[in-house]
């Protein structure tokens, strides 16, 4: 059951005619409420084409629909299992964020959930970004970044923001291993140094890596020659506990919003084992030296 005030957003988008504006780059968009005249119900379309970027909305007063349309053909099965994934800044205020999906309403987040990570299906609908109502405005920003995510990559099932309750911590396949270590965002050898206090979803895991065959950005650092390994922090959710020690692991895994996350990770020498006999069979997705 649909809220009066829902009803009048939702009827003035179908009705009324509605803005459309675009930014620069189509990843990311600045707009302000004071351009929005008081008396007319529209609500300005935004519209988002790449796979991450930021909106920026002051003043917020009515309302803004953002639609998160990336440049994949719907044919070419790139947008099956494709999540969007938002994070407020600190400072965003003076909002509510919904998804609206024919007409119909869910909260995503208020305006005081500025802390957590929060990811929905394309499919779910558009975001629906309810300026609430204030005397003063003269403060008020609403902003955050977002990120389109697959769900069906290597290690997928390990991001928490993916799967709220219902992580799991099973082995990845061989063949997720050896596409892991191709396509991931970070892929590298090396042990679990120390476990850090975290939240009650995932800890941050202190790593030193060996070797680093691949990284997104920046998320691990060079010791220089003295220390002669990358190091970095991986969050690990809290029911995929690691123990540090010694044992040397294959180490793969995503960035989201410069935070690095743990993928698949068998035991190097098992990862050895495996990617010299795909290597000999020719069923390699990739070369890299594991040397």
């Amino acid at each position: 059951m649909l809220r009066p005030w829902a009803v009048q957003w939702i009827t003035a988008v179908l009705v009324c005619r509605a803005v459309a504006q675009y930014s620069s780059d189509q990843c990311s968009w600045r707009g302000s409420g004071l351009s929005h005249e008081s008396h007319r119900r529209d609500v300005e379309q935004v519209y988002l084409r790449c796979s991450q970027g930021s909106l920026e909305w002051l003043y917020p007063t009515g309302a803004i629909i953002v639609n998160l349309r990336p440049n994949i053909e719907p044919s070419s099965g790139h947008m099956s299992g494709l999540h969007a994934c938002i994070k407020p800044y600190p400072y965003s205020q003076g909002s509510h964020v919904y998804l609206e999906h024919a007409g119909d309403l869910r909260l995503l987040l208020t305006e005081k959930d500025q802390a957590a990570v929060h990811c929905f299906s394309l499919a779910e609908g558009v975001l629906f970004v309810e300026a609430i109502p204030q005397t003063d405005i003269s403060r008020r920003i609403t902003a955050f970044q977002y990120e389109l995510v697959s769900s069906q990559g290597p290690g997928a099932h390990m991001y928490p923001s993916l799967h709220h309750g219902s992580v799991t911590c099973k082995p990845c396949s061989d063949e997720e291993v050896l596409m892991a270590v191709c396509t991931s965002d970070f892929a590298g050898s090396g042990v679990f140094r120390s476990v850090a206090s975290g939240t009650d979803e995932h800890s941050p895991v202190v790593v030193a890596l060996s070797r680093l065959f691949r990284q997104k950005s920046g998320v691990f650092a060079w010791g220089g020659a003295r220390g002669r390994s990358w190091s970095g922090r991986v969050n690990v959710p809290k029911q995929c506990g690691v123990h540090s020690g010694e044992n040397e692991y294959l180490l793969t895994g995503s960035v989201h919003f410069s935070e690095a996350w743990l993928g698949c990770a068998p035991r190097y020498k098992d990862f050895l084992e495996l990617y010299i006999s795909a290597q000999k069979a020719g069923t390699n997705p990739c070369q890299i030296d594991v040397n």
